[in-house]
């Protein structure tokens, strides 16, 4: 399917039209951002990293009986989706304490929660992606209550299925983050992508981290840590 007009450049992809109304491309940039975007790096090979990662990985959660907006992979660094019409929630589930939910709640890192936890930001960059709750999402009319309610489920599925995956890779889930969107059908499917960008990811032995933390924090290893998790998924899956 050919790439057509460009409709969105975000911060690691940029998303094209084709010919058919229910189809985009996505093109994977070598870019990386944190803090909002005040923070812009990149590596020669992320864009491919995270293109293969997020298409196998999708194709695993299929294979669980979650329903994906991935189509097909085109090349290294685009790949046809189901063109979805973005709900502006950013879902969070948190396993382990870390990041932004230590610096909010005075927890310390590493600490196992006895159940997932969940949170809900706006999806706004001009507002610094707030925290809001399910009401204030009804208030704002971003997502029904059956929208939410399904979420939520979708949600703590992927966790469980993606706690499996990367377990195998000998890599603990600690927290990620979730985008979903309603295809041309009305139904709502998992979005955007599943990566190191996305996902704070802990070697099972060493919890070293093998994520963005390392630019977010200048911690080095950046791309090194990618292929390493790259290369752990291919080992284990291979092709999927």
């Amino acid at each position: 399917m050919k790439k057509l007009s460009l409709l969105y450049t975000g911060k690691a992809k940029k998303v094209y039209a084709t010919e058919s109304p229910e189809y985009c491309i996505f093109e994977y940039k070598d870019a990386a951002t944190a803090f909002n975007g005040q923070k812009v790096g990149f590596f020669d090979g992320k864009g491919m990293i995270n293109n293969k990662m997020a298409n196998a990985i999708f194709k695993l959660l299929e294979k669980d009986g979650i329903k994906t907006h991935f189509v097909e992979e085109l090349s290294d660094r685009e790949s046809l989706v189901k063109r979805v019409d973005i709900i502006p929630l950013e879902v969070i589930i948190r396993n382990i304490a870390a990041g932004s939910f230590c610096k909010r709640y005075g927890s310390e890192e590493g600490v196992v929660f006895d159940k997932p936890t969940i949170e809900f930001s706006y999806k706004n960059d001009a507002l610094g992606d707030p925290l809001i709750n399910s009401y204030h999402a009804y208030a704002l009319k971003i997502a029904t209550e059956e929208d939410v309610k399904t979420i939520k489920e979708m949600a703590f599925a992927i966790n469980e299925s993606l706690k499996k995956i990367f377990l195998k890779m000998d890599i603990r889930l600690v927290d990620f983050k979730l985008e979903f969107g309603k295809d041309v059908n009305g139904e709502i499917v998992l979005a955007d992508e599943i990566s190191p960008d996305t996902c704070r990811l802990w070697d099972a032995e060493t919890n070293k981290k093998l994520d963005k933390d390392r630019f977010r924090f200048d911690m080095g290893e950046f791309s090194d840590v990618y292929f390493e998790v790259w290369n752990r998924l291919k080992e284990c899956y291979g092709e999927v």
